[in-house]
């Protein structure tokens, strides 16, 4: 009975399967292509004989170099790596008050975050365009920034509001006894620990921040604070007049490695992690 009952259920998944599998064979084919494609001629893209004239790496420098995706490159480095730092120095005091304290307005202040999840950011931008306007603030890296902390801010709290309700509350009590304040004691003690769930939350905000488009348009559209995905699109929009699609696919594939990269190589902590803090909380 056993074995029927596995069977049976082995075999309602096979659609599911198959679908997957369709799935992730189209990613790759689009992917390889691409790939490709960068390292063909625009002549031979255009004729579906990708390596009928050998391969060209030059297209990667023609990228770097002549189409600025270095520059753009570091600007979105810039951006992420410092607002993904900014994110948890304001998320993660904020997530342990919220877990490991008792006080009046807790559950009100959680459910404030909940709610601003579910309020889309392209609801906000007018009202942020007018105020930064106001202030004579726009296409300012800081205020791109500081803009991609606040809108990271309640999804990064309530993700590591679970890590931090899964630790033991003896760490804290054995740093008390010790002399240490509760301040002390988050920033020596119970950072560390929560870890596994800071390195998670950083991982989904920097490949958030690095992909983000639309606000990167409105506050940096000026030449030389483009990040890449607006660097991409003035590229794509300039292959009207260029016709250097080899070099474009260049780009692309220079911007899609690092989100690729990173995922390939922390895919497995990412899952533990997630996994982890749920079936604990």
């Amino acid at each position: 009975m056993r074995k029927n009952r596995e069977m049976s259920k082995q075999i309602s998944l096979i659609p599911g399967y198959l679908l997957l599998g369709i799935w992730c064979l189209f990613t790759f084919l689009v992917i390889g292509w691409i790939i490709l494609a960068s390292l063909s001629t625009t002549p031979n893209i255009f004729q579906n004989n990708l390596f009928k004239d050998g391969l060209h790496p030059e297209n990667y420098t023609k990228a770097l170099i002549t189409h600025n995706v270095a520059r753009y490159f570091v600007n979105s480095l810039i951006y992420t790596i410092t607002s993904c730092i900014g994110i948890i120095i304001v998320s993660a005091p904020a997530a342990y008050i919220l877990a490991r304290f008792q006080f009046k307005f807790n559950s009100a202040i959680q459910k404030i975050f909940v709610t601003a999840l579910g309020i889309p950011a392209i609801m906000i931008i007018m009202p942020l365009f007018g105020i930064i306007t106001s202030l004579k603030m726009t296409n300012s890296r800081l205020v791109l920034i500081i803009l991609y902390i606040g809108i990271n801010v309640p999804f990064t709290i309530f993700f590591l509001i679970t890590f931090f309700k899964t630790l033991s509350f003896t760490f804290e009590e054995a740093a008390a006894i010790d002399g240490c304040s509760p301040m002390k004691t988050f920033w020596i003690i119970m950072l560390p620990l929560a870890q596994p769930g800071i390195v998670t939350v950083s991982i989904f905000n920097f490949i958030t921040v690095w992909n983000e488009y639309f606000m990167a348009l409105i506050f940096a559209n000026k030449g030389d604070m483009r990040p890449v995905a607006v660097g991409l699109f003035s590229m794509i929009q300039s292959m009207r007049y260029t016709g250097d699609w080899a070099g474009m696919f260049a780009a692309v594939v220079i911007v899609f490695l690092p989100t690729f990269i990173l995922y390939i190589l922390l895919s497995q902590k990412i899952i533990a992690n997630v996994t982890g803090g749920a079936i604990k909380g």
